[in-house]
């Protein structure tokens, strides 16, 4: 995650930055999604708190938030590790060993593609195609690129964050 981004504690959510988002874009036509980038910038995802102030502030129906949140790629209702780990598994990845990969950090892990770590250390991703395919099997961590990899180089990765 961003690092100006917070962490979200469970129990309460400061609705504040939050706020001036909404006030920025309340009479703009069109705000939804902007506003959701910015709240997820925020939050780090898109808590069901989150998506009702942001009904209640735009005046737009919560149906219609969720609707928008559940059907772009970039938003997460879900909380997110501290660090994304997304592997490759596209057709150069996987010919030279993306599932080994896959299956080791799983394992390490314990946790499927997909999921997040249960302290929100790392959320792992299955991708098709990072477009680095010269640099096959690639995992990118955070925003760093990491080719050609073996199942114990990414576990040392994956073991080297904090």
């Amino acid at each position: 995650m961003v690092a100006e981004t917070q962490i979200v504690d469970e129990e309460t959510l400061d609705m504040s930055p939050l706020d001036e988002v909404i006030e920025q874009y309340r009479s703009q036509p069109g705000a939804v999604i902007p506003v959701l980038q910015k709240a997820q910038h925020i939050y780090g995802y898109l808590p069901p708190e989150v998506l009702q102030h942001i009904s209640r502030g735009l005046r737009v129906p919560l149906s219609q938030i969720y609707g928008v949140a559940t059907f772009y790629a970039q938003f997460y209702l879900q909380r997110r590790g501290r660090h994304t780990v997304r592997v490759c598994d596209g057709t150069a990845c996987h010919v030279r060993g993306a599932g080994k990969i896959i299956t080791a950090l799983e394992r390490d892990l314990g946790i499927a593609a997909g999921e997040t770590t249960p302290d929100y250390r790392i959320t792992l991703e299955v991708v098709y195609c990072l477009g680095s395919c010269g640099l096959a099997p690639v995992v990118v961590i955070d925003d760093q690129v990491v080719g050609r990899l073996v199942p114990e180089k990414a576990l040392e990765l994956l073991r080297e964050l904090p």
